[in-house]
C-alpha cells in the first residue's frame, strides 16, 4: 500500500461528503475515517456513500489526537496523509506531496497550499512558540512589523506561500508523513486532545533530524473551523490549555523558573480573556 489517508471528523457530514468525493480512487491508496459520535448522520453517510472507506465509529468523541492515532495504528501505507474532513483537493495534490517526499529522502513531513473557498490563500505555517516568538506576539511588535522575519517567528504574516521551503509547523489540515518517521517518535501526544497535538509531533519530528517542507504545488480547499466552531469558546480555552502544556512538556526544565512562569501567567491570562470576547 502506497498511501494511508487518515481522516478525524465530528459533526461535518456534508463537508466530509464533498472532502471523501474529491480523493482519487486507487488501488495503492486506502482512505480511513474515525468518526467521533458525530450526531449528525456521518457514519450512516459513509457506510452507504463510500463503502471503500475503511470507517472507525467512536461511540465516544475522543477528540483529534486520539482519533488520528487510531488511524495510524490501522494504516498500511508506506506514507501516511493527516487530513481535515472540511478540504477538498486538487486533482493532483496527492501526487505532488508524494512526489515531494519521494524526491527528499530527508524529508520527513509535507503540507500544502491552502485556500479558502473564496479563493483568499489561507495562512497555515507558522514557527514553533519559542518564548522569545511569545514575547513579540504579546506585546504586539510582531502585529506592528508584520514582514519582519525576527519579530512573526510564530504567526509568520510575511511568508509568501509562493515557494518550496523548510518550514517548522505546517497545519496538520493536510500533512503527508512517512510511516517510518511515525514509528520513529511516535503517534500524537495525547496530553494535547484537540490543539498543539501536530505543534508538539513536528516539534519532535525535527528534534529526530527530519526536514518539513511547505510546497506550493500541493493545493487544497480547506473551509476551516468545522468541528472547533461548534464549541468555539471551549476551542479557545483548549488552545490556550495546550499550549501550557506544550511549554510544561518542552519548557519547564530548559528555563528559569521565574521565566517559565511568567510565561504560563501570560498563557493563562490570555486564556481567560480571549473566550470572553467571542461571540456564541
Amino acid at each position: 500500500m502506497k498511501l494511508s489517508i487518515c481522516i478525524v471528523t465530528w459533526n461535518c457530514r456534508d463537508l466530509l461528503r464533498a472532502c471523501l468525493e474529491s480523493i482519487p480512487r486507487r488501488d495503492d491508496f486506502e482512505t480511513i475515517v474515525v468518526d467521533n459520535a458525530s450526531n449528525d448522520g456521518t457514519a450512516q453517510m459513509v457506510e452507504q456513500e463510500f463503502p471503500w472507506v475503511r470507517l472507525i465509529a467512536n461511540d465516544q468523541n475522543q477528540l483529534y489526537a486520539k482519533g488520528n492515532n487510531q488511524a495510524f495504528e490501522t494504516a498500511m501505507g508506506e506514507f501516511v496523509l493527516m487530513l481535515n474532513p472540511d478540504t477538498e483537493l486538487e486533482p493532483d495534490a496527492l501526487d505532488n506531496a508524494l512526489a515531494v517526499l519521494d524526491e527528499h529522502p530527508d524529508v520527513g513531513a509535507v503540507g500544502g497550499l491552502q485556500r479558502f473557498p473564496d479563493g483568499t490563500i489561507q495562512p497555515s505555517v507558522r514557527g514553533f512558540p519559542t518564548p522569545s516568538a511569545l514575547f513579540y506576539e504579546t506585546i504586539g511588535l510582531a502585529r506592528i512589523f508584520p514582514r519582519s522575519k525576527k519579530l512573526n517567528v510564530y504567526r509568520m504574516r510575511w511568508f509568501k506561500y509562493d515557494q518550496e521551503i523548510e518550514v517548522d509547523q505546517p497545519m496538520a489540515t493536510f500533512l503527508m508523513t512517512r510511516r517510518i518517521v511515525i514509528e520513529q517518535v511516535g503517534g500524537m501526544d495525547e496530553r494535547f486532545p484537540l490543539f498543539f497535538n501536530d505543534v508538539d509531533w513536528c516539534y519532535r519530528v525535527r528534534q529526530a533530524g527530519w526536514k518539513i517542507l511547505f510546497s506550493p504545488n500541493v493545493r487544497l480547499v480547506h473551509h476551516g473551523g468545522a468541528s472547533t466552531s461548534q464549541a468555539r469558546k471551549w476551542a479557545i480555552r483548549e488552545s490556550h490549555r495546550s499550549l501550557e502544556e506544550f511549554y510544561r512538556k518542552h519548557y519547564q526544565t530548559r528555563l528559569w523558573p521565574s521565566l517559565y512562569w511568567t510565561i504560563v501567567g501570560l498563557i493563562r491570562i490570555t486564556g481567560f480573556l480571549r473566550p470572553l470576547k467571542a461571540k456564541n
